[in-house]
């Protein structure tokens, strides 16, 4: 990939999300991965602007990191889902995914993630917040059930993986499909690029 060829710096995730690290990869990027040290995320979301307190999380979960590696590129990023106005993250307990499940059944929602992508030493930090539409089908309520039975919702945004068993739900999706995973492709593409071209007229230092 022509923009990890112009970073010369160790690229640091500041995410656990397996499907980051997947997509991060697939992407063709070398990174560590480190956590975030961000303990009350919810305090960072307003319903009156998700996108731009959403994108406020993806910052603080990589300045934390920055902060301790100066010298790193620091991915940050987070992931809701919106439906009906209702702000969704991840589910509580099984009533909670239960609950996200039967709100998203036969309707569309709307998965907001948001990147951040930070270097202290040259003083970049910019982010971004995408948006895709999903559609689920109706569901049954022994679908539910059975989705409910593996462990799978547990972690996810809205209760449920994209690529894992809650394919089968999903009537439609209107944009980037790695976005409902956890990291929107064009958008953190767009970020690494820019800080490449911050860095080279910086000499990399």
């Amino acid at each position: 990939m022509v923009f990890t060829r112009d970073i010369s710096r160790p690229v640091l995730l500041a995410s656990g999300s397996p499907r980051r690290s997947q997509i991060l990869g697939m992407m063709g990027v070398v990174f560590e991965v480190t956590g975030s040290g961000v303990a009350d995320e919810e305090a960072y979301i307003d319903a009156t602007d998700l996108d731009a307190s959403l994108r406020r999380l993806a910052v603080a979960k990589a300045k934390g990191v920055s902060e301790r590696r100066p010298n790193a590129v620091v991915l940050g990023a987070d992931t809701i889902v919106v439906a009906d106005g209702a702000v969704l993250g991840k589910p509580k307990d099984k009533d909670d995914a239960r609950r996200m499940l039967r709100l998203l059944s036969g309707r569309r929602h709307t998965v907001i993630t948001a990147v951040a992508l930070l270097c202290g030493e040259v003083g970049f930090n910019e982010s971004s917040a995408i948006r895709t539409n999903v559609f689920f089908r109706a569901l049954e309520e022994e679908e539910i059930e059975l989705y409910l039975s593996f462990p799978e919702y547990a972690d996810k945004a809205g209760a449920y993986a994209v690529q894992g068993g809650a394919m089968t739900f999903i009537d439609g999706i209107e944009g980037c499909y790695y976005n409902v995973m956890g990291l929107p492709v064009t958008a953190t593409l767009g970020l690494f690029k820019k800080f490449a071209r911050k860095d080279v007229l910086n000499g990399g230092k």
